[in-house]
């Protein structure tokens, strides 16, 4: 009996020392957590993916006690999207805010490497703006923004977290077809042949009336039968020129025979004249 209350007395006093160790490690955290709040501002009640930037805000405030620096973390977890089709920055007056970046599965940390350059006293703000992005592939989602404010000893002073739908554009799981002209083709109907496949059917008279002859493409319908001013004129030259030849031809025999006919000019001056008589000396 006296050993089993040794033992119990054993157990007690270990027990009320592991107890102590635990408020003592407890006490710090709440005593740095007490008298700050933080709080997240410009969140939409959705994110649209592929909607351009957002600026997400945290901001930390004291109620008492002295001024402390601040640094951020701020923590992203997805559901239902990956952690590449997220794109966080920490901006500040100057540009880009240097970060440290730790992922692990859906979850990423990003904390500042260096000191807010704010300082955060009672009745004062420190404020944290990040921009965030999404994909435009990205179907439908959720991310969780927790926004952690720590001193300069890295003990934690306050955090809010909040969570958001990711909205991107939906795909039609059966895409409906778009409307055409043509008439939809009946299963059961034979299919139609193209034009102009059947050698044995014979174009009516209509059609045969409105394609000219091959013999007059590139004329006027007008000109393209019959006798016309051009044919009458081709003739009438051709007569002529008949004609002119004719009388050339006719001239040219008469005149030969002119000259055959016309005596020789000239031929009796010519001819010796016949010896006369001279009055011969007187005889005596």
């Amino acid at each position: 009996m006296v050993t089993v209350v040794r033992y119990a007395l054993r157990v007690g006093v270990v027990l009320a020392c592991l107890s102590g160790a635990g408020v003592g490690v407890a006490a710090p955290a709440r005593a740095a957590a007490a008298g700050f709040a933080t709080e997240l501002s410009g969140l939409p009640t959705e994110f649209t993916a592929g909607d351009g930037v957002q600026t997400v805000s945290a901001v930390v405030s004291r109620r008492d006690g002295g001024c402390v620096k601040v640094r951020w973390s701020m923590v992203l977890t997805v559901q239902g999207l990956r952690l590449d089709q997220v794109k966080m920055d920490r901006i500040e007056e100057t540009g880009l805010f240097p970060l440290e970046i730790r992922t692990q599965g859906s979850t990423a940390r990003l904390t500042d490497r260096q000191l807010d350059p704010g300082t955060l006293c009672p009745g004062r703000t420190v404020t944290a703006r990040y921009r965030v992005a999404f994909a435009e592939d990205v179907s439908r989602g959720r991310v969780t923004l927790a926004a952690e404010a720590y001193d300069a000893q890295s003990r934690l002073l306050a955090r809010q977290a909040a969570t958001r739908e990711v909205i991107g554009t939906e795909v039609e799981a059966t895409p409906t077809a778009a409307p055409t002209d043509e008439p939809s083709a009946d299963p059961t109907d034979e299919p139609l042949e193209p034009a102009g496949v059947d050698d044995e059917v014979e174009p009516s008279e209509e059609v045969v009336a409105e394609v000219p002859p091959a013999a007059s493409g590139g004329r006027p319908v007008s000109s393209s039968g019959g006798f016309g001013v051009v044919q009458a004129a081709f003739l009438l030259g051709a007569l002529l020129l008949s004609l002119g030849v004719g009388l050339l031809l006719r001239l040219r025999q008469l005149t030969k025979t002119a000259e055959a006919a016309e005596p020789a000019v000239g031929l009796d001056f010519e001819r010796a004249a016949p010896p006369q008589r001279g009055w011969g000396l007187l005889r005596r």
